[in-house]
């Protein structure tokens, strides 16, 4: 007897420790409810509250066994055991919103399900709206008694052949609205629409229109619905309107994207608006927000054609910290566009090591832009570092290259390892054409060394049997440096024999020099003569120059002759 009623005690103890448990969760799950009595209840609270009657009711479960205490305890446990526990209900959502919410989420949940739009009152609008109207639209549009719900709204946006201007205007009439609520899913189904529509003026109107949503309630804009109108106006050419837009991203709580930055860039370089795009080309760079590899490239290639090439560069080299692939082309821009300027050479000769592989193999353009440039800025030693690494690495020199170097050190007068270059040039198999003889020449010839300089045109005569005027003007030019006429004359005569056609430039440096050098207006006159039965013209001045020698040597013998009678 005495082990029944300790069975029995225990029991009773483990049944209240449990029914203990069960009313704390009830009172934590009841407070919000209880203190809003026009929160209506859900069916889980409505229950409890019917089964959780006082204790000390006589109708609570007596005809079980006549002890009130067991008899509620064991009603909470019943009633527990219906109820799905939180542990159940953590995995699943929907059953904790509805089990939290109750008939408040049931009920609107059913509100949004039995809307039905009114096919009638939609057919209306979309005539009125898909016609041209005049000042009579709002007016025609009160009179339809509409009910501007979410759902009607947007079918009336998305509905093709709906002319931009009167979706703003039907959109703006429907703001006015009591029962209207701008969302962040109507703004975005209109700008998506107005958007496909390019037109200028609609581009404009919905700008303000956006604005003045964003003004009121910043929170119902987006990104996407910005980036739409940037990438809009980008289209039309309005770089300033594009601005305007991204200047605003933080007035409305928006945090600028990749798409953001691109569309932004592109409206103002396409207005060559560069200096308003590098500032936002700089918080690009600052936000790490980089678009693809593609997209990249064109603003690099942008600020390329707009003199921005160092700018670029930095768009490139955070690219490749982002490992971004970026295309060939706007590297190759890129590189020729660093070479053209003498202080952005060097950032070209870094940007060769990044080709690798097959790459290397067809990216002649640039490194032969590179060793032009080092050799313009009289960095030779440097292009010729480059060049070996061609032969060596790739890709394979050919003789533009091979001549940019040995024209390099001909011009700084260094004529050994010119001639070194040469014969690395031949070494590859390569042919020296006219254009490396010639630039040969010119460095004898600019330094009065014309016996090599005539060694390499007799070796450039066995190689070629047709030179360059360019050819022969640099040693006639050399040779009347040094007085030398007589040899400067054979020159000229010899021309046609190697297919070279005496120019004006060859006549009027040797007339020129005839004269004011040793005063020989016989000779000057004859190659007038000359030019003149090979339909060549001589300018106004060198002809005047002639006829002054020749009257100054009359006046000159005039005077001899007074002198002599006297």
């Amino acid at each position: 007897m005495w082990r029944s009623m300790a069975a029995r005690s225990t029991q009773l103890v483990a049944r209240g420790f449990r029914a203990a448990q069960m009313n704390q969760v009830l009172s934590e799950t009841r407070k919000p409810f209880i203190s809003s009595p026009k929160t209506p209840l859900s069916p889980f609270h409505r229950y409890f509250s019917h089964s959780s009657a006082n204790p000390s009711d006589e109708s609570l479960g007596l005809a079980e066994n006549g002890d009130p205490e067991l008899d509620f305890i064991a009603g909470i446990e019943t009633n527990a055991a219906q109820v799905p526990s939180f542990e159940s209900l953590a995995g699943d959502e929907t059953q904790m919103d509805s089990f939290v919410h109750g008939d408040s989420r049931i009920e609107m949940e059913k509100e949004t399900q039995n809307y039905e739009i009114d096919a009638n009152k939609l057919e209306n609008v979309l005539s009125l709206l898909q016609s041209k109207v005049d000042g009579s639209l709002e007016s025609s549009l009160n009179a339809m008694a509409l009910d501007l719900h979410e759902d009607f709204v947007v079918k009336v946006i998305q509905t093709p052949y709906v002319l931009g201007e009167n979706l703003l205007r039907f959109f703006k009439w429907a703001m006015t609205k009591p029962g209207f609520k701008v969302t962040a899913s109507v703004i975005d189904s209109l700008v998506k629409v107005v958007c496909s529509d390019i037109k200028m003026k609609n581009a404009y109107d919905l700008w303000d229109l956006v604005k003045e949503i964003g003004e009121k309630d910043n929170e119902v804009l987006t990104v996407d619905v910005l980036n739409e109108l940037i990438a809009l106006l980008s289209k039309l050419g309005k770089g300033k309107a594009a601005m305007e837009v991204f200047d605003k991203f933080s007035d409305f709580g928006c945090v600028p994207n990749e798409e953001t930055y691109y569309f932004t860039i592109e409206a103002l370089c396409r207005r060559s608006f560069y200096d308003w795009a590098l500032s936002v080309c700089d918080k690009m760079l600052d936000a790490g927000s980089l678009p693809d590899g593609e997209r990249l490239g064109k603003i690099i290639s942008w600020f390329c054609r707009g003199d921005k090439a160092k700018e670029a560069h930095a768009v490139y080299l955070l690219a490749e910290r982002k490992n971004k692939n970026l295309p060939p082309s706007p590297v190759n821009f890129l590189i020729s566009s660093l070479c053209k300027k003498d202080e952005t050479v060097k950032l070209a000769l870094g940007m060769l090591d990044g080709f690798s592989g097959e790459a290397r193999k067809y990216a002649i353009k640039p490194f032969s832009a590179v060793v032009r440039g080092l050799c313009r800025t009289k960095d030779v030693d440097e292009a010729k570092k480059v060049l070996l690494k061609m032969i060596e690495q790739g890709p394979p020199p050919g003789n533009a290259v091979f001549n940019s170097v040995v024209n390099g050190y001909s011009k700084a007068g260094d004529m050994d390892k010119a001639k070194e270059v040469v014969k690395l040039m031949e070494g590859r198999g390569l042919k020296p054409d006219v254009y490396t003889y010639t630039v040969v020449m010119s460095g004898y010839a600019n330094g009065g060394q014309m016996d090599q300089a005539c060694e390499v045109l007799s070796e450039a005569k066995k190689k070629h049997t047709k030179l360059s005027p360019v050819t022969y003007h640099t040693l006639i030019r050399g040779y009347c440096k040094l007085e030398q006429f007589d040899e400067a004359l054979k020159l000229l005569a010899e021309m046609k024999d190697f297919g070279v056609q005496p120019n004006v430039d060859e006549y009027n440096k040797l007339i020129q020099s005839l004269c004011l050098k040793v005063l020989d207006w016989q000779t000057a006159e004859k190659l007038l003569n000359q030019m003149k039965d090979n339909g060549l013209h001589l300018n106004g001045i060198t002809r005047s120059l002639i006829t002054a020698v020749k009257e100054l040597e009359e006046e000159g013998m005039n005077s001899l002759e007074a002198t002599t009678k006297v």
